[in-house]
């Protein structure tokens, strides 16, 4: 089984709602099960021109399905709430966003799929979370902890800590 972290992501509509669906749905595909969540962020837009803030969550997983089949499982459920992409290339508001960050310590390069995500440690609203749930963990590409990666940030204070963590059992 592969470790894998999601960064969760809405800033449209009911956002918290749409972070617990995708977790819910997440949670029912066969080969995830959910280990953790973190605590819900609220978040300035990143590299993208919109005045609704985001809530951001990142989510710990356990997996058996391959990179491919769990990104397919994600985009599946970001179209099932309501997930418009107009352009690929374009950062534009959304119900639901999941991002795979890490998956095990595998290093994929690939038209559709990059893993690492390749902006994982420019953003606070992915390193803010991934801090809860796993400090350690060492970025593969860049051998940097998740701390490290943190401390390097231009912008660290740019979370704000929406609420309690929210536990999912499944």
């Amino acid at each position: 089984m592969a470790i894998v972290y999601l960064s969760l992501g809405s800033n449209k509509g009911d956002r918290i709602g749409y972070v617990q669906q995708a977790t819910s749905l997440l949670g029912a595909v066969d080969g995830i099960n959910i280990i953790r969540t973190s605590a819900f962020y609220e978040t300035e837009p990143w590299n993208m021109t919109s005045d609704t803030w985001f809530v951001n969550a990142v989510v710990e997983i356990k997996t058996t399905l391959k990179p491919e089949d769990l990104l397919n499982e994600c985009q599946r459920i970001e179209k099932q709430l309501g997930r418009e992409r107009e352009r690929e290339d374009a950062y534009d508001d959304r119900t639901i966003d999941i991002d795979i960050l890490f998956y095990n310590q595998d290093i994929i390069n690939e038209k559709d799929l990059i893993i690492p995500h390749k902006y994982a440690h420019l953003r606070a609203f992915t390193l803010v979370p991934m801090l809860e749930l796993a400090p350690d963990f060492v970025h593969p590409v860049l051998h940097k902890t998740i701390t490290e990666l943190h401390s390097d940030l231009e912008n660290p204070e740019m979370v704000f800590l929406y609420g309690t963590r929210v536990e999912f059992n499944f």
